[in-house]
C-alpha cells in the first residue's frame, strides 16, 4: 500500500503560520514528514537603508511572542559592529528582562500551549476532586491551587462550559486519544494550574515592565545602554520587581515543576513522547549574565548525542541553505552574505487522507523558512540543547538540576533525547533561571550604590565600514542577528532564529532538519486526529514569522498583498 499523507495546517497554540505534512504506511507510523512556514514578511529587508541605532526598535517587529529576545539581539549586534562596550549596569539590567521573559514565556509555553498536548480537559470533568488533592501531594510539598474545593470550582467551571456549547480554548481538540496518559485526577491538577497561569503570567508580565517599559514591545534598550535610570535607582521599583519574581517564582517551584514530574511519570511508558529526537547534533550560546565573571549557561555543541565531548562553536561555520526554500540561491551563504530575496513557487495538487488538496512539494521549493547548518550538519537549538551542552560543559547548577530530576523521576539520561525530555527540559531551564535570576538582581542593587552609569556615547563614522554581529539565546533557542554598515546605514541584515535552525526544510545534501527529523518513526493512533504529531512539535515551542499572504487547508488564496518592504507604503 502506499503511503498516505496527513496535512496539519495550521497548527495551532504557536506564533505565525506552520504547516505540518507527514506520509504514514499502512500502519499509521510516519515515513517521511516535511515541515514548512506558509507566510513570509522580510523583516531583513525592511531593515535595509535605516540608522543602525534604530534596528532594535524594526528587529522586535520579528516576532509578537519574544519581541525582547530580538530587541536585544539587534541592540546588542549594533554594539558589536561598531565596537561599544555598555556600561556594567546596564548589562544586567538586559539580563534581568532575559530572565523575566523566560520565567514569563516558558510558564505560558507549557500551560496555554503545550500543555492540552498532555491534559485531557474532558477526562478531568469525570475526576474526584478529593482524590486529586490527595494526589497533587505526591508531586509536590505544597501544591498549588490544588485544594478540594479549588478543584471542584475549576471542575465547575469548564462544566459549565460544556453544558453552554462554548469550549473555548479547549475547543477542536483530540480528547479522548488513546496516549493521552494523566488519569482524570492528574487531568485536573493540571487543568486548574491551567487557569492559575493565567493569573501568573500577567504577574510575570507586569514584573517584565517595570524595567522594560512594557510587555511585548519593550521600549528600554538603546545602543550603548538602557534608559531605565530611575526605575533602577528607585528602591520602590526595584522591591516591586523582587516581590513579583517571587511570587512567579513560586509557582515555577510548586506547579510547573511538580506537573512535569507527574507528566514523566505518567507518561514514562508512552511510546509517542519516547522518540522525538531525530537530530541528535545540539548548539547553544552563552546566556544569562549573573556576576562580573559568570553566566548561567555556557555556549558550545554536541555531536550525535555524545555529551562527553563539547566543542566550542567558530560562527563562521554557519550557513543558510535555501535549495527547498522560497528564496533564491545557488549554494549555503554565511549570514554576513546572506540574501534574501523570495522566489515563492506554490503548492501542489495531492492526495490526502481527508481527499484532495494542495500539498507541498518536496522535490522543489516548500518553505518560508531557510535551512541553517553548522559545519554543513542541521543542529537542535533550544532548552534541551542548552542543558545538554551545559550538561556537558561540567556545569554544576545544569548538572544538579538534571541529576535531580532524573533521580526523582527514575528516568534514565536517555530519556533526555525525547519529546518528554525535551519538555522537561524546558521545565527544568525555567527552574535554573528562577533560581538565579536573584544573584543577577543582587549584582545590580550591589553595583548602583557605587555607579550608576547606564550608557556609553559612541559615533558612527560615515566613511567607515562595520560588520558585527549578536550570537545569544532566545526563549526557543540560539538566535544570531548578523549586520553591515555602510555609509552610516544598515548595508544587510540577516536574523538567523531558532525556529529556523529546528523547523528548516531539507538542505541541497538531502539532510533533513530537527522538526522534519522528529516526526519519522511515530506512530499515529487515527491520522485524521495526529495530536502524536502535535505534541512532538509543539514540544519546540514553534514561533514562526509573520507574512503577507494566506491560503486555507486546501491551497486557496484568502487574500494577497504586494509590499514593498523598503518604503513606508504598500501598493495592492
Amino acid at each position: 500500500m502506499a503511503n498516505r499523507r496527513v496535512v496539519i495546517d495550521p497548527i495551532t497554540r504557536i506564533e505565525g503560520h506552520l504547516r505540518i505534512e507527514v506520509e504514514v504506511d499502512e500502519n499509521n507510523v510516519v515515513q517521511k514528514a516535511y515541515s514548512s512556514s506558509t507566510l513570509w514578511r522580510g523583516i531583513e529587508l525592511i531593515l535595509k537603508g535605516r540608522d543602525p541605532r534604530d534596528a532594535g526598535l524594526m528587529a522586535q517587529r520579528i516576532c509578537g511572542v519574544c519581541t525582547y529576545s530580538h530587541y536585544k539581539a539587534a541592540i546588542e549586534a549594533v554594539e558589536n559592529t561598531l565596537g561599544v562596550e555598555p556600561p556594567y549596569n546596564a548589562k544586567l539590567v538586559r539580563s534581568l528582562l532575559n530572565e523575566s521573559l523566560y520565567m514569563h514565556d516558558h510558564m505560558v509555553h507549557f500551560y496555554h500551549l503545550h500543555g492540552l498536548d498532555w491534559v485531557d480537559v474532558v477526562s478531568a470533568l469525570s475526576a474526584d476532586p478529593k482524590r486529586a488533592s490527595e494526589l497533587a501531594f505526591t508531586y509536590s510539598d505544597s501544591p498549588i491551587a490544588t485544594g478540594t474545593d479549588e478543584l471542584s470550582a475549576v471542575q465547575q467551571k469548564v462544566k459549565s462550559f460544556v453544558e453552554k456549547g462554548q469550549l473555548g480554548p479547549f475547543a477542536n481538540a483530540y480528547w479522548g486519544n488513546k496516549s493521552y496518559r494523566f488519569s482524570p485526577e492528574q487531568n485536573l491538577i493540571a487543568l486548574s494550574h491551567y487557569l492559575k497561569a493565567l493569573e501568573l503570567q500577567r504577574v510575570a508580565a507586569q514584573m517584565f515592565a517595570i524595567f522594560g517599559a512594557k510587555q511585548p514591545h519593550p521600549q528600554s534598550l538603546v545602543v550603548g545602554g538602557v534608559t531605565c535610570v530611575r526605575d533602577i535607582l528607585s528602591p520602590t521599583r526595584l522591591a516591586e520587581w523582587k516581590t513579583k519574581y517571587e511570587t512567579v517564582k513560586d509557582f515555577i517551584d510548586r506547579a510547573y515543576y511538580a506537573d512535569i514530574v507527574m507528566a514523566a511519570e505518567a507518561y514514562g511508558s508512552e511510546a509517542s513522547v519516547l522518540g522525538g529526537v531525530g537530530v541528535k547534533n545540539f548548539l547553544s550560546a552563552e546566556a544569562f549574565l549573573l556576576n562580573r565573571t559568570e553566566s548561567l549557561f555556557q555556549s558550545g555543541y554536541i555531536k550525535n548525542g555524545d555529551i562527553t565531548k563539547v566543542y566550542d562553536i567558530d560562527e563562521m561555520k554557519i550557513e543558510e541553505d535555501v535549495t527547498h526554500a522560497w528564496y533564491k540561491g545557488e549554494k549555503p551563504l554565511q549570514p554576513y552574505e546572506g540574501v534574501t530575496e523570495p522566489e515563492y513557487t506554490g503548492f501542489i495538487d495531492g492526495d490526502t487522507v481527508n481527499g484532495k488538496a494542495q500539498v507541498l512539494n518536496e522535490k522543489d521549493k516548500y518553505s518560508w523558512v531557510k535551512a541553517p547548518r553548522y559545519d554543513k550538519e542541521a543542529m537542535e537549538v533550544g532548552p534541551l540543547a542548552c542543558l545538554l551542552v551545559n550538561y556537558g560543559r561540567g556545569n554544576e547548577k545544569v548538572q544538579k538540576a538534571v541529576n535531580d530530576f532524573l533521580k526523582r523521576t527514575g528516568l534514565p539520561v536517555a530519556a533526555l533525547f525525547t519529546t518528554l525530555g525535551r519538555t522537561a527540559a524546558r521545565m527544568l531551564q525555567t527552574k535554573l533561571i528562577s533560581d538565579n535570576a536573584i544573584i543577577t538582581f543582587n549584582s545590580l542593587v550591589e553595583n548602583i550604590k557605587t555607579d550608576d552609569t547606564t550608557y556609553t556615547k559612541f559615533e558612527i563614522d560615515p566613511d567607515k565600514e562595520y560588520k558585527g554581529r549578536f550570537i545569544g539565546e532566545a526563549p526557543r533557542g540560539t538566535l544570531s542577528h548578523w549586520v553591515r554598515v555602510k555609509n552610516g546605514v544598515i548595508e544587510n541584515y540577516q536574523a538567523v532564529v531558532p525556529t529556523t535552525w529546528n523547523a528548516g526544510p531539507m538542505d541541497g545534501a538531502g539532510k533533513v532538519g530537527p522538526y522534519e527529523a522528529s516526526l519519522v518513526g511515530l506512530k499515529l493512533e487515527d491520522p485524521t486526529k495526529p495530536l502524536e504529531v502535535l505534541r512532538v512539535i509543539h514540544s519546540f515551542d514553534p514561533c514562526m514569522s509573520c507574512s503577507v499572504h494566506v491560503m486555507d487547508i486546501k491551497g486557496v488564496e484568502i487574500s494577497a498583498f504586494k509590499v514593498n518592504p523598503l518604503s513606508s507604503g504598500a501598493a495592492g
